[in-house]
């Protein structure tokens, strides 16, 4: 690994680590003698705490601390989290009930923490939990995802947390009136359980008077700013750390109750406080990804144009607002909301329920997925219903590439792209013209077999602004980054990217990310932001370095700075045979006094961003008499611009595809009437297992961006955004021919089997 070159496929230096058992998690890092934190959570889903005894539980051995609510506010503490909120349709704000760290009063979802129990052992501060003796007065409970039924919050009358609209609702209506033809969908976006490998966690210590939280999330700055908010402390006062993280997904990205009390607990006692949380625990308390339902209506000419769009959602919000939520599905929704169709007519209204649920957020693509899912599935259908070829209905309604740059009817300007070239692509990577003997021969064998395609867009989210300095140490540099790897790979991705710019060999690049002390600031990761944003950040700061150390050889060598180049291994000076590296230069600066020139940096911001675009096509095996689908075949053909690392690339396709797959198949999040989690153990909740997961076909092709210097696009969530209509266009295809006309996700055997038996029902009656 001596040289990189542009473009290459490196392998991860970071997994030898983590195969190895060498990881540095959050929970094998604390520090020694650190006193474990438990959180005694509600076992009903709505009610009033009429009593909270917390004696009995003070008594017990090697309890040193129990903090409720109460404990807090009296602590001074700003006891509410926060959340963003959106505007509605009458231009009110939504609505912003308190989100307490601990339940103040009231309890509002299952597994909603109470009160925490700081003790010697996580066995001994379980045994305390025991004995508190807490008191619920039940309250009706709202598990309908509509308006109405008993408020779960004063602020938000008949549940509604917000009613948002975006377009033009009169014109809209009118195109369709005016279409020659309309074809509506409604379509159900099953809630999920993120489940990351590595569950949250965190500890927190008070060293030399100062906060320290090390937690496992996506970036350090919004934390750091969170605690010197509700502790009242300043900048000065507070260090957040992140280490390895096994997974993110968007889902450790938001504020949670359980860091600020560690953070409490730690200030209080004077000692370390460690917390983990476990894995059912993780189910009732983790923010939850999608859990919506849309009615979706496209307007159609006489030549199978698409007029109009309407859209009418409900989503679920859980029981608070989380940190994003609302701006999930509206404006993130929004950004993508004509995918990549030509069409300026459209109306988008969603409303926003609270639920005696758990919150939901973020989850990998956070709206997009949402988005494009709901506008493909109608596409297909509408297909259907004209008796025309989806693959030509998209081609004939795609942006064509003379239009860039185009400004969607959400106000969003796409840069550039060739949607029909990646299609084409697609068409030939998946062998689409083979699918027919493919759909005969699993026929012969008395399975139904089904192909889907989807033509995904997404608009890379996030700052769009980072920061990345380069330090020159012996032997070496380190690089530091306002990114925070979830498990992406970013130590190689950033190592090889300054190694191709500079000449260092990428064995002697250190890289630093998640220390606030270390990195004044940064983004943090989310959104498919962290490649495109930091490398370019990395260009400019190399920029920086070249003109210093230009400069410094000019300088030592007596000859102008014109005369001085670099050829991104060796810098040459005319007249010279000089031709030192970058790491010799850095020594000749460190020998001669020069400590200013050996770190660097360089802070950017995109103006816009970039939209990754490409093409799923998948196909399903069905067999009619146990309902098992199988996903047979998948094949990607995305445009990812120009990229750092194809292989890198690649897996996290793999991944985003894969949690796509397992969403659409296999999990399923189920409440019962009183909200109880019915779905809390992976004996109940369908994670997808390595046989559900086909081998992906891979491949790219490239329109660069014009929205950053190396033509990058993000990748990161681009592989979930395609795979739900994909999969789900798969399986109506396959059921189409005996009758089935619809069935919601996931789609389980016993969906499947009983959706089958009553196609034959049906056909029988008739």
């Amino acid at each position: 690994m001596e040289k990189f070159g542009k473009s290459q496929s490196v392998t991860r230096v970071e997994d030898v680590r983590f195969l190895t058992g060498h990881g540095r998690y959050v929970d094998d890092i604390a520090p020694e003698g650190a006193l474990y934190a438990y959180f005694l959570r509600a076992t009903v889903a709505h009610g009033e705490i009429t009593a909270l005894d917390l004696d009995d539980a003070r008594d017990m051995p090697g309890v040193h601390l129990i903090v409720t609510a109460d404990d807090l506010v009296a602590a001074g503490v700003k006891l509410g989290l926060t959340g963003n909120t959106v505007k509605n349709r009458d231009g009110s704000q939504g609505a912003a009930p308190e989100r307490p760290m601990l339940a103040h009063g009231r309890v509002r979802h299952v597994g909603e923490a109470v009160a925490m129990i700081v003790a010697d052992s996580i066995v001994a501060a379980k045994d305390a939990a025991e004995m508190i003796a807490l008191e619920i007065d039940d309250l009706p409970v709202h598990m309908a995802l509509d308006v109405g039924g008993d408020a779960i919050h004063p602020e938000a009358p008949r549940n509604l947390a917000f009613d948002w609209g975006m377009g033009d609702e009169a014109a809209t209506q009118a195109a369709i009136d005016a279409a020659a033809h309309v074809v509506s969908v409604e379509v159900f976006d099953n809630r999920v359980i993120v489940n990351s490998m590595e569950p949250r966690g965190c500890y927190a210590e008070v060293v030399d008077g100062r906060l320290h939280l090390a937690f496992n999330g996506q970036g350090v700055w919004i934390p750091k700013a969170d605690l010197m908010y509700h502790f009242g402390l300043g900048k000065d006062d507070v260090r957040v750390t992140t280490p390895d993280v096994g997974g993110g997904f968007g889902m450790k990205g938001m504020r949670y109750p359980e860091p600020f009390c560690a953070a409490h607990a730690a200030r209080v006692l004077g000692r370390p406080v460690r917390w983990m949380s476990e894995r059912t625990e993780a189910m009732l308390s983790d923010n939850a990804g999608r859990d919506l339902t849309t009615t979706a209506t496209l307007a159609f000419d006489e030549d199978y144009r698409i007029t109009a769009y309407h859209l009418d959602t409900i989503a679920n919000m859980g029981a608070y607002n989380s940190q994003f939520a609302q701006a999930i599905q509206t404006e993130l929704f929004a950004k993508v909301l004509m995918g990549t169709y030509d069409v300026q007519t459209a109306y988008m209204r969603t409303r926003g329920i609270y639920t005696n649920t758990t919150p939901v957020d973020a989850y990998r693509g956070a709206g997009r997925p949402e988005a494009i899912f709901i506008l493909e599935r109608v596409m297909d259908e509408a297909a259907r219903k004209l008796g025309v070829d989806g693959w030509a209905l998209r081609q004939k309604n795609f942006i064509t590439p003379a239009q860039f740059p185009y400004t969607t009817v959400s106000g969003v300007t796409y840069d550039v792209g060739d949607f029909a070239m990646v299609l084409a692509s697609a068409a030939r990577e998946a062998d689409r013209d083979g699918f027919a003997a493919r759909k005969a021969a699993s026929k012969a064998a008395g399975k139904l077999r089904g192909q889907g395609l989807c033509y995904y867009i997404e608009s890379i989210l996030g700052n769009p602004s980072e920061t990345t300095t380069v330090e020159f140490v012996e032997d070496g540099a380190v690089i530091y980054v306002g990114t925070q790897s979830n498990g992406q790979g970013h130590e190689t991705v950033y190592a090889q990217f300054l190694s191709d710019q500079t000449g260092i060999p990428a064995a002697k690049i250190e890289v630093v990310q998640g220390d606030s002390d270390r990195i004044a600031m940064g983004g943090g990761t989310g959104g498919s932001r962290s490649v495109t944003v930091q490398n370019t950040a990395t260009l400019a700061a190399v920029d920086v370095i070249l003109e210093a150390f230009t400069a410094f050889l000019a300088d030592a060598e007596g000859v102008d700075a014109a005369a001085v180049s670099f050829d991104d291994e060796r810098f040459r000076i005319a007249g010279s045979n000089l031709t030192p590296t970058m790491l010799e230069v850095a020594d000749m600066a460190r020998s001669a006094g020069r400590e200013d020139l050996l770190r660097q940096s360089a802070r950017i911001t995109l103006d816009n961003r970039s939209f990754p675009n490409g093409a799923h096509v998948t196909e399903v095996e069905i067999d009619p008499d146990t309902g098992v689908v199988t996903v047979d075949r998948y094949t990607v053909v995305d445009d990812f611009g120009n990229l750092i690392n194809p292989m890198l690339a690649e897996g996290q396709v793999h991944g985003g595809v894969a949690q796509g797959i397992g969403q659409a198949l296999t999990e399923r999040v189920v409440f019962d009437e009183d909200g109880q989690l019915l779905t809390a153990s992976f004996m109940d909740y369908g994670m997808p297992r390595a046989d559900d997961i086909p081998m992906i076909g891979f491949s790219t092709e490239c329109t660069p961006s014009l929205y950053n210097p190396m033509g990058m696009k993000g990748c990161g969530e681009a592989g979930t955004v395609g795979a739900l209509a994909a999969v789900s266009n798969a399986v109506i295809d396959a059921l189409w021919d005996i009758g089935v006309r619809e069935v919601e996700m996931p789609f389980t055997p016993h969906r499947i089997w009983q959706t089958i038996q009553k196609a034959k029902g049906d056909s029988a009656a008739a």
